[in-house]
């Protein structure tokens, strides 16, 4: 599933050096000339040839993921020769610095960009500090630009406007002595205007350019961003249609004599495989890539050379017929930092534009087996200390790894058990409690990540799981909203994409992916603590303030009467963590098993 979007708050050569870096290498087959990809001079006069190769390295979805991540959320699925599949520890910035600068050797032209969520939903590193720490490392990364993500206003279009321009933050202030200067790239937002403007609240596009070679970025996000975002974050904004965007500005561009053009998308689709190196393209079953991002690759203008794009998380190096019925490449570099592409646009100084026919594309692991960049050492160490005061702060206590993978994860029930409980707390009414799979964004990990002990869960362990900064809020349903609500979870807006909610315990029902639609969710097999649902019965539920607000694609969520709001989430699950666990009774697990799936 995607591991999309949620609330707002506080809460990146290709290298060949191991077996890892086995890429899949789409191309596009016909051929150029035997100097097309000579990329210097020809003719022996110090000309310039007729094609220039460009190296476009790009990623997406770093969620200010600066130190590696853990978990499965810091590995990445490589299929190897003989159809089996491995899994690689993956990510950091010190290691992605490393990656990226020893990729760019040997490449006068190159380009870094990016597919948007750059932060937002960031661990505790990043986020405590309004992902400050996040642009300091892109721009030691070189980022040359990115698009805009749904997360990038999970603060607001003003904070996205401090990120790119400095400034020390309205309410928190400066975080030490020197002020924050922003983003040394640009954030490219076409499609998202000012509703009262009706002009974009960012650039639309960027044209990159070395002597004679130039190309222009087009950066957009999903047109569905406000249903993911909280409402605070969007107010005042208006998020147009992707491909029309992206065609009205690729033609200003053309218009400005500039031919090659690369779309940075954030919205993506859903590959094939789990493996990153899978080859897309292959025919039969295994290859290929659905989702949203096939649509709008199928109609974006054919001006467009290449689409870097993201939110899925998920990774593939795809080619899709544009309009014209011609391959044109479809990238994506999963999350967090574990992944990069490498790819190369042979410029045509002729005609100013990208042949097509050259374009060459593969992802690439940014491995931990490198030298660590020790400028990013250093900024992570700097702040680091500042945030370790309030990060390494015992929480709670876990007998073994909490995960946050599956249709219903250990770690979105212990979640959903969290918030009951809370809600307990408030009104012992309550009857159940519902989370959102997306706002899961981490599991937790037995194993120390530093010198707290095996087993002990932190306070930034916590804020990696639950960054949002949404409250825990009760609400009064009746019995018959309430299975509307299941049914949401994969009909309307859920229907192609189902977002599963994560139940406390008490809560279980089957879930028949053999039918279709709403019918997925079995009525007659809804029961709370072992009762079936009256609906005509009111149950008080307790949800966090996104869904709670009808986000996610939950409409009935947004029905609820007798609001009551209590503390944050991650308040909640800390104290549920406090109460429940010690160093000698550490707690189990939930065994994901509240829902029945038959496939």
């Amino acid at each position: 599933m995607s591991a999309a979007p949620r609330r707002t708050g506080r809460r990146t050569y290709a290298f060949l050096a191991t077996t890892a870096a086995l890429a899949t290498a789409a191309a596009l087959t016909a051929a150029l000339p035997a100097q097309a990809h000579a990329g210097k001079g020809g003719h022996g006069h110090g000309r310039p040839s007729r094609y220039q190769d460009v190296q476009l390295l790009s990623f997406n979805d770093l969620h200010g993921n600066l130190e590696p991540p853990a978990g499965s959320s810091g590995r990445v699925t490589e299929l190897q020769p003989d159809g089996t599949t491995k899994t690689i520890d993956a990510g950091g910035a010190e290691y992605l610095a490393t990656h990226l600068r020893q990729a760019r050797r040997g490449h006068p032209y190159s380009v870094t960009a990016a597919g948007g969520d750059m932060v937002g939903a960031s661990p505790l590193l990043s986020g405590l500090f309004h992902d400050e720490p996040t642009i300091e490392a892109l721009n030691k990364l070189k980022l040359d630009v990115t698009s805009v993500g749904n997360h990038e206003f999970d603060e607001g279009a003003r904070e996205l406007g401090r990120l790119q321009n400095g400034g020390c933050h309205p309410t928190d202030g400066c975080y030490t002595e020197k002020k924050f200067k922003g983003a040394n790239f640009p954030y490219l937002a076409a499609n998202v205007l000012n509703e009262k403007t009706r002009k974009p609240i960012l650039r639309p596009y960027w044209v990159w350019q070395k002597k004679d070679v130039k190309i222009g970025f087009i950066g957009v996000t999903l047109e569905g961003t406000p249903g993911i975002v909280s409402a605070d974050g969007v107010k005042g904004l208006a998020f147009k249609d992707e491909v029309e965007t992206i065609n009205k500005y690729a033609k200003v561009l053309q218009r400005q004599g500039v031919q090659s053009i690369v779309a940075l998308i954030h919205e993506g689709g859903f590959p094939a495989s789990g493996s990153y190196n899978y080859d897309c393209d292959s025919p039969g079953a295994g290859a290929g890539v659905s989702g949203p991002i096939v649509d709008i690759a199928k109609n974006v203008t054919p001006a467009v050379d290449a689409l870097v794009t993201g939110h899925t998380h998920n990774a593939y190096v795809c080619t899709v017929p544009d309009p014209s019925g011609r391959p044109r490449m479809v990238t994506s570099a999963a999350s967090f930092g574990r992944l990069y592409t490498d790819t190369t646009l042979t410029y045509d100084r002729r005609t100013g534009d990208i042949a097509r026919t050259a374009v060459r594309s593969a992802n690439r692991v940014v491995t931990r087996d490198v030298p660590r960049a020790p400028d990013m050492t250093d900024l992570i160490t700097r702040w680091n200390t500042l945030a370790a005061p309030i990060g390494n702060r015992p929480i709670g206590y876990i007998s073994a790894d909490v995960d946050n993978t599956g249709t219903e994860s250990p770690m979105g029930d212990l979640i959903a058990d969290a918030q009951l409980a809370h809600g307990k707390q408030l009104d012992p009414r309550t009857s159940l409690a519902l989370m959102n799979p997306g706002g899961v964004r981490a599991g937790l990990s037995y194993a120390a990540k530093g010198a707290e002990g095996d087993g002990v869960v932190t306070y930034a362990e916590g804020f990696t799981v639950q960054p949002f900064a949404n409250t825990v809020n009760l609400q009064d349903f009746t019995g018959a909203q309430l299975i509307q609500v299941l049914k949401e979870q994969v009909s309307g807006a859920n229907a192609a994409a189902p977002k599963i909610l994560q139940p406390s315990a008490g809560l279980t029902y089957t879930l028949d992916l053999t039918r279709s639609g709403a019918d997925r969710v079995v009525t007659d097999s809804v029961r709370l603590n072992g009762a079936p649902i009256d609906p005509a019965a009111t149950y008080r539920v307790a949800t966090n303030s996104f869904l709670a607000g009808g986000g996610d694609g939950f409409p009935t969520l947004g029905q609820g009467t007798n609001d009551l709001v209590g503390s944050d989430d991650l308040a909640a699950l800390g104290a549920y963590l406090t109460a429940n666990s010690s160093a000698t009774n550490p707690i189990t697990p939930p065994k994901a098993d509240r829902i029945t799936i038959t496939r």
